[in-house]
């Protein structure tokens, strides 16, 4: 048997310590993660070795050689493209030659007993058989499920946590027989998980699962890498540590040479010293991994912490659970709390110190006596992941700086061909004008040209953007209206819709690499400011051209609308007054005072919307969301909906607009389905990643949050358009709004939210999926159950947040009750259990 070592990725998520070396080549005591894999094999009898490499491959074949120095005989194989995981192994088959073969990441670190696998592909005389191991959080790893007989039944390639169905996964182990080759196209881009192994089962060949059992994880980003090092440190994993062993009255030394130290030096746990080790006296270490050419100097205090090669350690440092790489120097009496990263090439001054969880990026210098509480090059939550649904948000001025803008606008731009132009616009915000003009000049950087809006809503830059083919894309600027100290940053495709997972990915890798496009002075992009007056006008021209004006001004239509302090107020009125409605309009000013406090505004609302429209018998009355797409309905009776009620009377209303021709909608899986509509062709899926021709398919996309989309305008969420389609639908109905609100039968629908660590989503998730078991489910998004034909709870593990959310539905609020406090108990015991 051969091995095939994966050692070609970038390492993104792990940045800044792959900052000058490829992931495989991470220090794991004192030697590059993947020799320790490589070396567990060879003790079993493989002695050849293929590596994939494919970023910074010098590093790696400079250390390994030939393979020689290790017993054993390595050949590299350096793709010229990206092929994918299976496609890299394919350019690999000439070496492989006929024999069958293990494919192994070059970035993990485990005990497993390989053999175990080895005799299992034998005895089930497999074609593939993949290593399977149960995790904490499944997010990053192909989800599996196998049945009694090891067979693969379902297979999902890292998944959101609504998709997890097991928390198995696949370890990227692979025992491979040769002929498996022959359905790799080779020269292409191919996946084992999302090409090859489909493609095999739609084959009829069985993909057999082994469930491998000890310690293994993939070290993917940093803070993995520290937990790694405190596993093996704590004997957690059967890892053998090579060197001299000197034993201590509270410790165990483990050492590439002979060392003597002072008798003043504490040896507590575990420590390991490279070579050329220089300790003073006084020191103390406990749990310590130091690499080659380290000194530290007198009194210094040093805890489960790993220290690189080629540094320099001054008198009276005390760090615990630090993560110190290569060529740094650190003064005197530095202190570093808990979760210090200081990557290569820094120098710290004499009495700084450093509060938890700070990351240092490299060659950058530390004044003295400084106090160091964020990361210096971008704030904590941008480690591993910089959106979230096409939207990037954060502290203003802390997190969303303007360097951080300006490198995710410079990321984005190098997605886009030079020369081509995007639009970009803002709320009223301060931080929002700030931060819009630091990602200009990144746009700039790049040759992007620049269409300014400057102050307008989303709804016209999105309406521009979709309906200008000159446009390649879009961002737009505002402040989080629940948490006025954050603001927003998102970025559209040219469809005008959110950038979607894999935009988002490739925008991060950019980031995190620094990859940027730097272009010749004379391509430097240019800004056309305009104050959009012509947008304006052209976005309200065609909103006019859509909506039955006739119907709504015979009908004397009067409404009452709250524009929140939002950028509506430049142009909603002007849309109403033009179609000839009667109009009460307020708050269509900004004002930052009253934006600080969104509850206390919506409470005021409430009541003066409700007030106004029943006193003067108005329609309805509207309140529109300072974010231009968020809507909420009064009626004439001055009952303020709720968000599903408002959704419900939208339905009912395009239910009775539809003139016996069903019309499609589309609404997320936690929409409540307990109504019926005749005329209405409802889909309840995944609410994510669409592309503009898929939201055409439907009438209407909606949430249950007052997002409307009415297709027939555009594909984006728009609450100017959606009111005064509400509105003409109203006229035509001949109805009022109370009628149809009262037309809605009372029923129970709840969202709630239950704290739960990533640790647990995947335990948890696989709980439920049993719970689910002999009753209706489904997993399309999460775990669904019902109780019966009305009832129903649904469970979502949260994407970026330690909480799972619950969404209940039930023809009563006794059964609803019931129902949330049955799981919720559920929730607490599997959480104990697992526990």
């Amino acid at each position: 048997m051969k091995a095939v070592v994966m050692a070609g990725g970038f390492g993104t998520r792990i940045q800044p310590l792959t900052h000058s070396r490829p992931k495989p080549m991470l220090p794991i005591v004192n030697r590059p993660m993947m020799q320790h894999t490589m070396m567990m094999l060879r003790d079993l009898g493989i002695s050849e070795f293929i590596v994939l490499l494919y970023f910074k491959p010098e590093i790696i074949q400079n250390y390994f050689g030939d393979g020689s120095d290790l017993g054993i005989k390595i050949t590299y194989v350096v793709p010229d493209d990206d092929y994918g995981t299976a496609g890299a192994v394919r350019l690999a088959a000439e070496y492989i030659g006929d024999e069958n073969f293990i494919v192994i990441s070059g970035d993990l670190v485990t005990d497993f007993d390989f053999e175990k696998i080895f005799e299992f592909h034998k005895q089930k005389n497999s074609k593939l058989s993949i290593g399977l191991t149960s995790v904490e959080n499944p997010l990053q790893f192909g989800v599996v499920i196998a049945n009694e007989d090891n067979i693969i039944e379902k297979f999902l390639e890292k998944p959101s946590w609504g998709e997890v169905f097991s928390d198995t996964i696949n370890t990227g182990i692979y025992i491979i027989e040769p002929e498996i080759l022959n359905y790799i196209p080779k020269g292409e881009n191919f996946d084992f998980a999302k090409n090859l192994f489909p493609l095999l089962m739609s084959r009829g060949i069985d993909l057999m699962g082994y469930n491998l059992e000890g310690y293994w994880r993939d070290v993917g980003n940093p803070e993995s890498y520290r937990e790694v090092y405190d596993d093996i440190l704590n004997s957690r994993v059967n890892f053998k540590i090579e060197g001299i062993i000197k034993n201590y009255a509270d410790g165990v030394l483990y050492s590439d040479e002979e060392y003597n130290l002072s008798s003043t030096v504490k040896i507590l746990g575990t420590v390991v010293l490279g070579k050329n080790v220089k300790i003073k006296d006084s020191v103390k270490l406990n749990n310590v991994v130091i690499g080659d050419n380290v000194t530290i100097s007198n009194n210094c205090c040093i805890s489960n912490s790993v220290i690189w090669e080629d540094v320099k350690i001054k008198s009276g440092v005390k760090l615990d659970n630090a993560v110190i790489c290569s060529n740094n120097i650190i003064d005197k009496n530095v202190t570093a709390k808990a979760g210090l990263i200081l990557a290569e090439g820094c120098e710290v001054g004499e009495l700084a110190s450093f509060e938890q969880d700070v990351t240092i990026w490299p060659d950058k210098k530390i004044e003295a006596a400084s106090i160091v509480s964020h990361n210096l090059v971008w704030g904590s939550r941008y480690k591993n992941s910089i959106f979230e649904n096409g939207t990037v948000s954060g502290k203003s001025n802390v997190e969303l700086s303007c360097e951080m803008a300006t490198k995710l606008a410079e990321a984005f731009a190098a997605q886009l061909p030079m020369g081509v132009k995007v639009v970009v616009g803002r709320d009223y915000n301060k931080s929002s004008r700030m931060l819009k003009r630091a990602f200009l000049g990144g746009l700039l950087s790049a040759g992007i040209d620049v269409l300014d809006l400057k102050n307008a809503p989303i709804s016209i830059l999105r309406y521009t953007l979709a309906n200008s083919p000159k446009l390649a894309g879009g961002a737009h600027f505002k402040q989080d209206v629940f948490n006025p100290a954050n603001s927003e940053i998102t970025l559209f495709n040219e469809e005008s819709i959110r950038i979607d997972s894999n935009s988002a990915k490739n925008i991060e890798k950019a980031f995190f690499t620094e990859k940027f496009r730097r272009v010749d002075f004379s391509q430097i992009g240019e800004i056309k400011e305009t104050i959009h007056f012509k947008e304006c006008l052209n976005y309200k021209s065609a909103i006019e051209s859509k909506i039955n004006q006739n119907i709504i001004k015979c009908g004397t239509f009067k409404v009452a609308v709250d524009l929140m302090h939002g950028s509506t107020g430049d142009i909603f009125p002007n849309i109403l007054n033009d179609i000839g409605v009667e109009n009460i309009v307020l708050n269509a000013y900004y004002d930052e005072h009253k934006l600080s406090n969104f509850a206390a505004l919506k409470k005021r609302s409430d009541e003066n919307i409700s007030k106004i429209v029943s006193s003067l018998n108005y329609n309805m009355g509207l309140m529109i969301y300072p974010n231009a797409q968020t809507i909420c309905f009064v009626t004439d009776e001055g009952e303020v909906l709720d968000m599903v009620k408002g959704l419900l009377v939208v339905l009912h209303l395009l239910n009775m607009y539809s003139n016996d021709e069903k019309k499609r909608v589309f609404l997320p899986t936690w929409a409540p389905d307990i109504i019926r509509f005749e005329n209405l062709d409802i889909q309840r899926g995944k609410y994510a990643n669409f592309k503009a021709a898929q939201m055409r398919e439907y009438s209407l996309v909606a949430t249950v949050d007052g997002n409307f989309a009415f297709t027939e305008f555009g594909v984006s969420r728009d609450a100017i358009y959606a009111s005064l389609k509400v509105m003409e639908m109203l006229s035509c109905s001949h109805l009022k709004l109370s009628e149809i609100s009262k037309m809605i039968e009372s029923f129970y629908y709840a969202q709630e939210k239950i704290d739960c660590t990533q640790a647990l989503k995947g335990k948890i998730m696989r709980k439920f999926l049993k719970d689910a078991k002999g009753k209706k489910s489904s997993n399309q998004d999460g775990v669904k159950i019902w109780e019966n034909e009305t009832d129903w709870i649904l469970m979502i593990p949260d994407q970026y947040n330690d909480h799972l959310n619950l969404y209940i539905q039930a023809s009563s609020e006794e059964n609803g009750v019931a129902l949330l406090e049955s799981y919720t108990q559920k929730i607490q015991n599997y959480a104990k259990d697992i526990a």
